[in-house]
């Protein structure tokens, strides 16, 4: 039996221009908060502000893309979006308040949640049903390389040119991103009259697909715990004295990340959710533990190489789980609701965490994240893996 061609031309083209858009998002996190301060004299509060309310443009717009991605149009929907990120990198230039920048990040934000929300959706349609884990699998690796890069690269400008050059890098990205897309056949829905009629008016269900909340409650509990990584990292390494390998971190992590992929995707594909999602769990919860016990530079890129095979592996699978469970006309909201916890896990993290830290202090913040992670373990079985492990002792019997 042949397989299915998954590295079509439009899923090449769409992961290239997530990847571009994505790494504009964590070029500007690295260095907004610095740019506030130097800039406008911000405060830390107000700088840390600036930085997040992108998320903030990002959540709210995903409510709403999500819902009505089938009615205005996938392609109408993206090339709107990916215009309005490219508006929004020139309006740095002319922010010259703080007010305005917090407008014009907002605003990049907004563009942001639409353009990814949409071309999650249209790359789904496109991966071969049967190859999905496997399709998803590499997909998704533009975030975690976007992670690796992009804080690198935004250092890097910063060290050699003035916030300028930032700016400028992020406006090349988001012009390359539109013509790429050029080339790409965006797959449509035509829906129904009675699929329409559903869209109409301002039910929870409108704005949320049921069937993705099982999985998405267990990313966004998780998406808390991986903010303890991503916004702690740092001072934790300092206090530490570990900065030599936090520097590479996360670079480690996207080489684990890459090589681990191929492999969690074909495996879901062949032999279901469970088998890729528990270990995945499991991973990540010695991941974190390995980081609130690293007193050297190597056990710390040990415990980066464990949450890269833990939680990189745990987010691709879960979207694939996410899409293959929803209605074909209702994928676009069943990947809105999944990003919606994801992103709302990641925000919502640092304020979390933020109260731990000054009582547990840094390693014992790592522990709890781990204690929480394992519980999720518990909470998968109850949400989803009893019911993935029946429907796969149905088929073999059948």
């Amino acid at each position: 039996m042949t397989k299915s061609k998954l590295w079509t031309k439009d899923f090449i083209i769409i992961t290239v221009t997530s990847f571009l858009v994505f790494l504009t998002f964590y070029l500007l996190m690295t260095t907004l908060t610095l740019y506030s301060i130097q800039q406008f004299n911000a405060s830390q509060t107000e700088a840390g502000f600036a930085a997040s309310i992108f998320v903030i443009g990002s959540l709210l717009l995903r409510l709403v893309s999500g819902k009505y991605i089938d009615v205005i149009g996938r392609k109408k929907l993206l090339f709107g979006s990916l215009l309005l990120f490219l508006i929004a990198s020139l309006l740095y230039f002319t922010a010259d308040t703080f007010s305005l920048l917090l407008l014009v990040r907002f605003i990049h934000g907004a563009a942001f949640g639409i353009a990814t929300t949409v071309m999650a959706t249209a790359v789904m349609s496109i991966i071969p049903p049967e190859r999905r884990g496997e399709g998803t699998s590499y997909y998704s690796l533009n975030t975690p390389l976007a992670t690796a890069i992009g804080p690198f690269l935004g250092i890097l400008i910063t060290q050699h040119a003035d916030f300028t050059m930032v700016f400028v890098v992020c406006t090349i990205f988001s012009v390359i991103s539109i013509v790429v897309m050029l080339f790409a056949e965006i797959t449509e829905v035509n829906l129904t009259k009675e699929q329409i009629q559903e869209v109409k008016g301002f039910k929870l269900q409108d704005f949320f697909e049921k069937s993705a909340l099982p999985i998405s409650s267990i990313i966004f509990i998780i998406g808390i715990t991986y903010a303890s990584v991503l916004t702690y990292i740092s001072p934790y390494a300092i206090e530490v004295n570990l900065t030599g390998a936090a520097s590479i971190f996360f670079i480690v992590y996207a080489i684990f990340l890459l090589a681990s992929r191929p492999f969690t995707g074909k495996l879901l594909d062949i032999k279901g959710d469970n088998i890729v999602i528990y270990p995945a769990l499991l991973l990540y919860t010695i991941g974190l533990v390995c980081l609130s016990q690293s007193y050297t530079n190597w056990m710390l890129l040990v415990a980066a190489a464990f949450i890269a095979l833990g939680f990189g592996n745990m987010i691709s699978c879960s979207q694939a789980v996410v899409v293959n469970k929803s209605p074909r006309h209702r994928i676009g909201l069943a990947t809105s609701t999944f990003y919606i916890a994801m992103d709302a896990g990641i925000g919502i993290g640092p304020l979390i965490i933020g109260i731990i830290v000054p009582i547990f202090g840094f390693r014992g913040m790592y522990m709890s994240m781990a204690f929480i992670v394992f519980l999720t373990i518990i909470l998968y079985y109850f949400v989803h893996g009893k019911k993935t492990g029946l429907i796969n002792e149905k088929k073999r019997v059948a």
